[in-house]
């Protein structure tokens, strides 16, 4: 066997995707793991520029070009891909710049996040979450305390008063203490103990369909697709109901900012099996997806989505989606999300009981 054979037996045994770029950043090789990912064959790849495959990337080609240009090498971790089919995935990209024969090449590496990573990164997160939670809700309470005692003092205030123009003053304190307190109570979450029972899910999100279509500010059109073999559900219905209506809310804003847009909704159950849920391998899982097909969500909040006081929106309170998380979370369940260009999806996953779980 020649050297060149050894190499290239070698290159097509590697889990990595490897490709050779030249500099008109066309294909000029990709290895079995490249056309597993691009799922084409070397013939269908082969002359054809990278981002006639790829609809949208957090890799820049401005990025690579200037890497071919300067001779530099550089490497990047968990980059957004997505395929023109749709499918999306996330990946570690290494980029060498080579020379041979006067002319430049890229050799670029990717390597697919693998799943151990990704629970890891999910526990992380969820870590961070509860962290940012309990200081908010710590502050929340140490803010609750002494607001009480200043509308109580305005109340006294108040009635000592016989000027109605000095009344309007203390009625301001009043009336921005009970401001402040509601939002103090939307940072404390519900504070009442779940109901659970069993429920078909399918009616509950019918209801949350039926909501936003009420909504005559919208003309965002609701598609279902639903597995009709799911079983009833061990649920606090109110809850759920309030945490899928938050994140369909959610999408509709975002979509109702690109009216150029012709929106769509998509809810998609499924049933998904050995799901990690915060360390803990349920068996059985139900899978709610709500997914639109808006701008996505920029970059810089992905990590951050959850957090209380976190919004895009001019006049959010950023309370929505960390609501919706601990609701989820009085389920044993969690929320996944994926966002790029043109698709947002949002993943509810709640474990699948067979009996009672309190029994």
């Amino acid at each position: 066997m020649t050297d060149s054979v050894i190499s290239e037996t070698l290159l097509d045994n590697l889990s990595t995707a490897v490709l050779q770029l030249n500099e008109k950043m066309h294909i000029r090789y990709a290895n079995h793991a490249a056309q597993a990912l691009f799922e084409r064959s070397l013939g269908l790849l082969m002359d054809y520029p990278i981002y006639q495959f790829i609809s949208t990337s957090s890799l820049d080609i401005e990025r690579l070009k200037h890497s071919m240009e300067q001779g530099e090498s550089f490497s990047d971790s968990e980059v957004e891909l997505t395929f023109l089919d749709g499918r999306h995935t996330q990946a570690d990209v290494s980029v060498t710049s080579m020379r041979e024969l006067n002319r430049s090449y890229l050799l670029i590496e990717i390597r697919l996040v693998e799943q151990q990573k990704k629970i890891s990164q999910d526990n992380h997160q969820w870590a961070q979450q509860q962290a940012a939670k309990e200081l908010v809700r710590g502050l929340a309470h140490e803010i609750k305390n002494p607001l009480g005692g200043i509308r109580g003092a305005a109340q006294l205030l108040e009635k000592e008063l016989h000027s109605e123009e000095l009344k309007e003053f203390t009625g301001v304190i009043i009336e921005q203490s009970d401001r402040l307190r509601n939002l103090v109570d939307r940072l404390l979450g519900p504070n009442i103990r779940p109901k659970f029972n069993w429920y078909n899910v399918h009616e509950v999100l019918e209801k949350v369909c039926t909501l936003v279509n009420l909504d005559p500010s919208h003309s965002i059109s609701i598609i279902r697709d639903y597995d009709p073999s799911i079983p009833d559900l061990y649920l606090d219905q109110d809850m759920f109901q309030q945490a899928t209506l938050n994140i369909v809310r959610n999408s509709v804003q975002a979509l109702m900012q690109y009216p150029e847009i012709k929106g769509e909704i998509r809810i998609v159950t499924r049933i998904d099996r050995r799901v990690i849920i915060h360390g803990v391998c349920f068996p059985l899982c139900v899978k709610i997806s709500i997914i639109d097909n808006g701008p996505g969500i920029p970059a810089e909040l992905k990590d951050t989505l959850f957090y209380p006081m976190v919004t895009t929106k001019a006049e959010g309170s950023g309370l929505g989606l960390s609501i919706s998380q601990t609701l989820i979370g009085h389920h044993r369940g969690k929320i996944d999300v994926e966002s790029w260009q043109g698709k947002t999806e949002f993943t509810l996953y709640i474990p699948i009981e067979r009996k009672d779980p309190e029994k």
